[in-house]
C-alpha cells in the first residue's frame, strides 16, 4: 500500500518541510521545534473550549480535537502539530472500559490480569476508528505545509495500564506478568501492539506525515527484559504503517539505557528525554539517525537567562546527530507560561540549521 495522491506528503504540502527534512536526515530551512503536550493545559485557549467537556469526549469529537491540535500551531509557530488524543483512545473505541479521571489519568472498569481476561479482549474493528481519521483530515486541511505527527502509546505502556488498572509508580504488575506468565503477557502485548497499531494507521492514512511510540514506562524495565518481552511488540505495533513510508520516532522517559534496543525495533529517528545529553544519545545509538529533543521541562519556569543558554546546549549537543529536531525532553508541564514557548521557539528559529 501507498499515500494516496491526495496525502500532504503526496502532494507537495509537507514533504519539503523542515521536519520531515530533518527525520529523513537532511539539512532543513530552518531548525525544526515542536513540543510534546504543546496542545492542552498550557494554553488558555485550551481550558475555555474543554469547559463542560471530558478528556476522552474532547478527543472523540472530531472538530474539537482538531481545534486543539490547530491551537498551539497558530501560538507558537512550531514546525509541527501532534495529533490531539490520548493512548488509551484506541481501548475506548474497542470497548474496553476506561476514562480518563482527573488528577489521576486512566482508569479501567476491570484490570486485565488473567489468560481469560485477555481471551475476552474486544477487537478495534476499522469503523470504530472514522472519528480519528475525521479529526486528522479537518486538521490536515487547516495546516497546509505545516505537517502533523501522528501518535500512539507503545505497546508496554498501554499495557501497563491494562495490568494496573490504572497509573502506577512501579508498574510491578506488568513486570510480574511477563515473567510469571509469558504466554499471557505475549497476547496482551500483541492485543495491545494490533490496537495502537491501528489507531497509527488511522491517523497516517487520513493525513499525518510521521508517527510517533511513546513508551512513557519503559524506562521501569531493564534491558533483557525490555529486548525479550517488550520490543517485539513496539515493532508489531509499527509494523501497521511501514508501508506507508512516513518518517517513524520512538521516544520513552527514562530510557537512557534501551536506546539501542528502542531503535533496533525499526524507526527513523529516536527521541531522548531530558537525562541523557544529546551528545552522547548520539554516541551510544552510533551516530546513525536523526535525534529529538531534549530540552529539561524544568527550566521552562527558570529565568530567561538561565533557559536560553540551555537551549543553546541542548543545540550545541544535538549538532552531534546527523539531524536534530528540537523539542522537549518530556511534556510541557501545565503551569507553563505559552510566552516562554513562543519565546523559545522565536530563539531556536533566530539559530542557523
Amino acid at each position: 500500500m501507498t499515500l494516496s495522491t491526495s496525502h500532504p506528503l503526496m502532494d507537495g504540502r509537507t514533504a519539503n518541510s523542515p521536519l520531515i527534512t530533518a527525520y529523513r536526515g537532511g539539512r532543513p530551512s530552518r531548525r525544526p521545534v515542536w513540543f510534546m503536550r504543546q496542545a492542552g493545559r498550557s494554553l488558555p485557549e485550551y481550558r475555555e473550549l474543554r469547559v463542560g467537556t471530558t478528556m476522552l469526549e474532547s478527543c472523540l469529537k472530531p472538530a474539537m480535537a482538531a481545534e486543539i491540535t490547530l491551537q498551539p500551531v497558530r501560538r507558537h509557530d512550531v514546525d509541527a502539530a501532534i495529533f490531539f488524543s490520548d493512548i488509551v483512545i484506541p481501548l475506548k473505541l474497542a470497548g474496553v472500559g476506561v476514562d480518563i479521571v482527573p488528577g489521576v489519568g486512566p482508569v479501567l472498569d476491570r484490570p486485565v490480569r488473567t489468560a481469560e481476561d485477555v481471551a475476552n479482549l474486544p477487537e478495534l474493528t476499522d469503523e470504530s476508528l472514522d472519528p480519528i481519521r475525521e479529526a486528522v483530515a479537518l486538521t490536515v486541511r487547516e495546516l497546509g505545509s505545516t505537517p502533523l505527527i501522528g501518535f500512539a502509546g507503545a505497546p508496554f505502556t498501554v499495557a501497563a495500564y491494562m495490568v494496573e488498572g490504572r497509573p502506577s509508580r512501579d508498574h510491578l504488575g506488568p513486570r510480574t506478568m511477563m515473567h510469571a506468565e509469558p504466554e499471557v503477557w505475549a497476547a496482551l502485548m500483541n492485543w495491545a501492539a494490533d490496537a495502537s497499531g491501528k489507531f497509527l494507521r488511522a491517523q497516517v492514512d487520513a493525513g499525518a506525515s510521521a508517527a510517533q511510540l511513546f513508551d512513557s514506562w519503559a524506562g521501569s524495565l531493564g534491558l533483557d527484559d525490555y529486548t525479550q518481552h517488550v520490543a517485539p511488540a513496539s515493532t508489531r505495533a509499527l509494523d501497521h504503517v511501514r508501508d506507508l513510508d512516513v518518517p517513524l520516532v520512538h521516544f520513552g522517559t527514562g530510557t537512557s539505557e534501551l536506546l539501542g534496543a528502542m531503535l533496533n525495533v525499526g524507526v527513523d529517528v529516536m527521541g531522548v528525554d531530558y537525562r541523557l545529553p544529546l551528545d552522547e544519545a548520539n554516541r551510544r545509538l552510533g551516530g546513525r539517525v536523526p535525534l529529538q529533543g531534549n530540552i529539561d521541562p524544568a527550566l521552562l519556569n527558570a529565568p530567561w537567562p538561565v533557559l536560553e543558554e540551555h537551549v543553546r546546549d541542548v543545540i550545541a549537543a544535538g549538532g552531534a546527530a546527523p539531524a536534530h529536531v528540537l523539542n522537549l525532553g518530556h511534556g510541557v508541564p501545565p503551569d507553563t507560561d505559552p510566552a516562554v514557548l513562543t519565546r523559545v521557539v522565536e530563539l531556536i528559529h533566530s539559530i542557523e540549521p
